[in-house]
């Protein structure tokens, strides 16, 4: 990177790459009755047009955050991107069920191989603490504001064009970031491969997260009681413990597990993993109160989530990094984390013949500021903490939480949904009041993990007394044997958090 480039402009690269992956992630959703029409899905089949691509990317977030450390993470984002949007494209020359699956696991992949590195690569080349609070906030638009934009993009393509061009925009938005990236992120080599590749790590996590995120997107269709789920549940977990066995004895662990004394890294994550699993909330079923209970067509939903992204994006990009310097991520987080909560209370109180600007948009408005707030206050404590040697399988850590959270989080919530709908039908309420029934469990649940979140924030992150230590030194990159361990970011003191050690 030259001199003369301004130091947002590979910040801006990096998020747009993030917001591209996040808004596949929601896009295709709005599209699906359009894509069952088209290839004659079947609609026990068609979720795994969903379920193609979140196996995958849950399942390798880990290992290609780590393979970022090891040769670069510039050069693990580009291939990442490259095989993202070439896997995009076949998904829009796909004829058949079988061939849009195959080509939505190899997007999967490509997505997962991507963005594991990119909250590492920001944190990283952020100096200092106000810079890598800008850059955090950020990110989390790009992560929060890609799944509002990713269901309006999914309405107006699919109205305006055809269920292709979800897939297709990927092409040249994909090529226009790999360029950019190769042009302006300043290149990292890494201690390489010779250092050693934990392999044995790699195939139990990636098989192990593989297996446990289809286990549960599985369930809903076949039950938590089927043969499948009871044998397969177990299994994933026996493959991660093993891995956990397995790092507490390497000499390179993929994982080093001296991270997790951290508080800050352990409590971040947990939070996140509750937070995640209440936000799905909002924009699935959200999107289903607007289209199945007001009567919203897909263009029209999309459009509805509008305000809630610019309010992000305000809050995020405009508030965020100085709430942070001003008042510290613990107490910004547990303020986003009380709005969240109270927007989803909002919700639960939306009615059948109600209107959009009563009964969606000011809880909505609540809940996009308090993800505004809380993503990237989460994200900065965790990220604070480590070592810039391990900011690729932090990274990575960190995306694997959001995965599994909002996997489980979508199917507790659907299942909780599908429970109540049947109840009330069963009890003579109208097709509409059953699903509005349902909606209001699924709302109140989701404030609960909201809730759940704002407890442990507040209760594990405390006012620092010390400055978290960096992580394990097996974990540093060998070519930095003398240099004194450095974060990423400032320390503990200067952003309000508590003593890293439980």
């Amino acid at each position: 990177m030259t001199r003369s480039m301004p130091r947002w402009l590979p910040l801006a690269v990096l998020c747009a790459g993030q917001m591209m992956i996040v808004i596949d992630q929601n896009i295709v959703n709005v599209a699906l009755p359009a894509v069952q029409r088209s290839l004659h899905f079947s609609s026990a089949s068609l979720v795994w047009v969903v379920n193609s691509y979140v196996v995958p990317f849950g399942g390798l977030l880990l290992f290609a955050g780590r393979l970022g450390d090891l040769i670069g993470r510039r050069s693990v984002f580009a291939t990442g991107v490259t095989l993202f949007s070439a896997a995009s494209l076949l998904c829009g020359f796909a004829t058949s069920e079988a061939t849009l699956i195959v080509f939505r696991f190899a997007q999967g992949v490509g997505g997962a191989v991507a963005s594991a590195c990119v909250l590492g690569m920001i944190a990283a080349m952020s100096a200092g603490p106000r810079e890598q609070a800008q850059g955090i906030a950020a990110y989390s638009f790009a992560s929060a504001g890609g799944g509002t934009v990713g269901t309006l993009a999914g309405g107006v393509l699919t109205d305006l064009t055809s269920w292709s061009w979800i897939f297709f925009i990927n092409v040249p938005i994909g090529a226009l970031v790999v360029i950019c990236a190769l042009r302006t992120v300043e290149r990292d080599t890494g201690p390489g491969l010779a250092r050693g590749v934990d392999i044995a790590g790699a195939l139990l996590v990636t098989s192990g997260l593989m297996l446990l995120v289809y286990t549960i997107v599985h369930a809903e269709q076949v039950g938590w009681g089927s043969t499948g789920t009871v044998v397969l549940g177990p299994l994933s977990i026996v493959l991660l413990v093993a891995f956990v066995l397995r790092e507490a004895t390497a000499v390179q662990p993929l994982l080093p597990l001296g991270i997790f004394r951290s508080r800050q890294v352990s409590a971040a994550n947990a939070v996140q993993f509750l937070l995640i699993a209440g936000l799905f909330g909002l924009l699935y079923f959200g999107t289903l109160y607007l289209q199945r209970v007001l009567g919203y067509n897909p263009l029209e939903a999309g459009l509805a989530f509008v305000p809630i992204a610019l309010t992000i994006a305000a809050v995020s990009l405009g508030l965020a990094a100085r709430l942070v310097l001003s008042v510290g991520p613990r107490t910004m987080l547990v303020g986003g984390l009380a709005l969240i909560v109270l927007g989803f209370v909002g919700l639960s109180f939306s009615r059948a013949d109600g209107s959009y600007l009563v009964d969606f948009l000011p809880a909505s408005l609540l809940l996009g500021c308090g993800a505004g707030m809380a993503l990237p206050a989460a994200m900065g404590l965790g990220m604070s903490a480590v070592a810039p040697a391990d900011a690729g399988i932090a990274s990575g850590l960190f995306n694997t939480s959001q995965q599994i959270g909002g996997a489980i989080g979508l199917t507790v919530l659907n299942a909780a949904v599908g429970t109540r709908t049947t109840a009330l039908a069963g009890s003579g309420s109208s097709p509409r009041a059953a699903l509005l029934g349902g909606y209001h469990v699924a709302f109140l649940l989701a404030a609960a993990f909201a809730l759940a979140a704002l407890a442990l924030a507040a209760i594990t992150l405390r006012p620092a007394t010390e400055p978290p230590p960096a992580a394990e030194p097996e974990s540093m990159s060998a070519h930095e044997p003398e240099r004194e361990p450095a974060r990423l970011g400032a320390t503990g003191a200067e952003l309000g958090v508590g003593p890293a050690e439980v």
